[in-house]
């Protein structure tokens, strides 16, 4: 299935914000991440949610309410009481947790038609069935990203965390590849030393050499560190430069393959030029 992943590429920053909490709603489009994410799941208690609900659709109905980033609802599990509120506002996307099979996310999507809608879906992976599952919620047609989440992952497995990750590099690695394959984004999992932002630069170096498109953030203050270390270097930046050059040149003299200072340019090189093009203009640091 082809599909566009200009948006998914602009997913360096996932930012979570507690959907009870209104002032922090409002103030959320200020830490600069790509993504913020009103959070109607975990981060609301179960007797708060109504209350969550209703700020959310009081600050997605306010026209002084403009932000210049994604902005997306993680619903419920059970989220037919959350899609109520498309009656009232439309997110650009909706973030489903907890996805253990296909077939989670074609009932959101069906339920998110019934208000005559179609929303991009988020699906988070964060069990063992999500992650063996993982293909196939790729391929669901409403899926614009796969979500891994380590945390209830391990727990769901009985796992260890550790500094090292090595206890869910298997399913962070099946994540990635399974959205690669069905051509929609991947985001990483959160890094919850908040304090720590050497440490989640570090893994988010690690998580972009893997193939992730964007991180999540818990707080405001990891948006920076994020999206700086998905920000190419300068010699990356020369690099795609050179190629995408070289393509031009290429295509108007009707040639297929080329080089660039020896080195032969095929598909996949091209693709990880254009990648670095695009997070450098999302960095700033790219001029056409």
């Amino acid at each position: 299935m082809d599909r566009d992943r200009t948006t998914a590429m602009t997913r360096r920053s996932v930012m979570f914000t507690p959907g009870d909490r209104p002032e922090m709603l409002r103030k959320a489009p200020d830490a600069g991440a790509d993504v913020i994410v009103f959070d109607l799941e975990d981060a609301v208690s179960p007797d708060r949610k109504p209350a969550a609900r209703e700020a959310v659709a009081e600050l997605l109905a306010d026209p002084a309410f403009d932000p210049d980033c994604e902005v997306c609802l993680r619903v419920n599990p059970a989220f037919e009481p959350d899609l109520a509120l498309l009656e009232r506002v439309r997110p650009d996307s909706l973030m489903l947790p907890k996805v253990a099979e296909e077939g989670s996310v074609e009932r959101l999507d069906g339920a998110v038609r019934e208000y005559g809608r179609s929303l991009p879906v988020l699906a988070l992976i964060e069990s063992a069935a999500g992650v063996l599952a993982a293909p196939e919620i790729a391929a669901h047609e409403a899926t614009d990203a796969l979500v891994f989440g380590a945390e209830d992952l391990a727990a769901d497995i009985g796992a260890t965390r550790t500094d090292e990750g090595t206890e869910v590099l298997y399913a962070r690695e099946r994540v990635v590849i399974a959205a690669s394959a069905a051509d929609v984004g991947a985001i990483d999992t959160v890094y919850t030393d908040i304090e720590d932002r050497e440490g989640l630069a570090s893994e988010t170096r690690f998580a972009l050499g893997l193939g992730y498109d964007g991180k999540m953030a818990i707080h405001p203050s990891q948006v920076g560190p994020i999206n700086e270390a998905f920000a190419p270097d300068p010699a990356e930046i020369e690099w795609a430069r050179r190629v995408l050059a070289a393509r031009e040149r290429a295509e108007a003299e009707d040639r297929g393959v080329f080089r660039v200072a020896g080195e032969m340019i095929d598909a996949p090189l091209l693709a990880r030029a254009e990648r670095v093009r695009e997070h450098a203009r999302l960095a700033g640091s790219w001029d056409d």
